[in-house]
């Protein structure tokens, strides 16, 4: 597993901001968030990112998020696919994430999971025509995919191998997504994982702006890691936390405090 951390923790910052601040904080990847991507090559071009990247000695674990259309008008989504995974494939970037939108109420859950699994699959095709995979996210207390198991119905349906799904400990925390749940995903369809904290209080009322550093909240992060580590999972650890607290911050200090609760954390399991 390698250390990585989201534009969404240093959210007010600027990607070139983004970028200095995780490598002098240490971090192997970045995942680079997409309004500031977009913001970014306004003026400056994509071999200009691939330089900074490179100077910055920093690989890209993902582009994120992307929404997941599937129960109204995708058409403006699906050509935001098609121009990030030509964006990915440049920087040797592996993985776009996507949240997905809920079934309307009259839609019978058996059809609402087709209907998804034919537009996840049309993102695929898309994407694997740069080699990149689409890592669909589950969000906690979500009407339609708020863990692994519906999203793997999504996969499984879709039958694309350009196809997964990722995890986030706070997403899977609030959705109460067992340790054994965690367990029986296949390794090859978890993509990346998403790594937090979050405060005590009940689930039902959490939001991303309770979200902490790792090792300062309640999440069973030793057990739930613990479980990737047993399955063999390689892939980018990377710290996503929205808070306000955080982003009053210079990007620098909540790297370097981000990048060393997460080396503590992995040194436990």
């Amino acid at each position: 597993m390698y250390s990585c951390i989201n534009g969404a923790t240093t959210m007010p910052y600027t990607l070139e901001q983004d970028l200095e601040a995780a490598a002098k904080a240490g971090f192997e990847a970045v995942e680079i968030w997409s309004r500031k991507l977009d913001t970014y090559l306004e003026t400056h071009s994509v071999e200009a990112l691939k330089e900074l990247l490179d100077q910055h000695q920093l690989k890209v674990a993902s582009l994120c998020p992307y929404s997941l259309v599937g129960f109204s008008d995708n058409r403006g989504h699906i050509i935001s696919i098609r121009t990030a995974a030509e964006i990915a494939e440049a920087i040797a970037c592996p993985v776009l994430l996507v949240c997905a939108d809920a079934p309307p109420d009259e839609i019978d859950l058996d059809d609402a999971y087709d209907a998804m699994a034919n537009v996840a699959g049309t993102y695929a095709d898309m994407a694997e025509d740069y080699g990149v995979k689409i890592a669909i996210e589950p969000l906690g207390g979500h009407p339609f995919i708020p863990g692994p198991e519906e999203a793997l119905e999504i996969i499984e349906r879709a039958e694309h191998e350009a196809l997964g799904l990722m995890m986030d400990t706070f997403h899977y925390y609030k959705s109460d997504i067992s340790l054994d749940t965690i367990r029986n995903i296949p390794l090859e369809h978890l993509l990346i994982v998403h790594v937090n904290d979050c405060e005590d209080l009940p689930k039902e009322d959490l939001t991303d702006q309770h979200r902490l550093h790792l090792g300062e909240g309640v999440i069973p992060l030793h057990e739930m890691l613990s479980v990737l580590k047993e399955k063999g999972y390689e892939g980018a650890l990377s710290v996503e936390i929205f808070r306000e607290a955080y982003w009053q911050q210079d990007p620098e200090s909540v790297s370097i405090a981000a990048k060393g609760a997460l080396d503590r954390t992995v040194a436990t399991l």
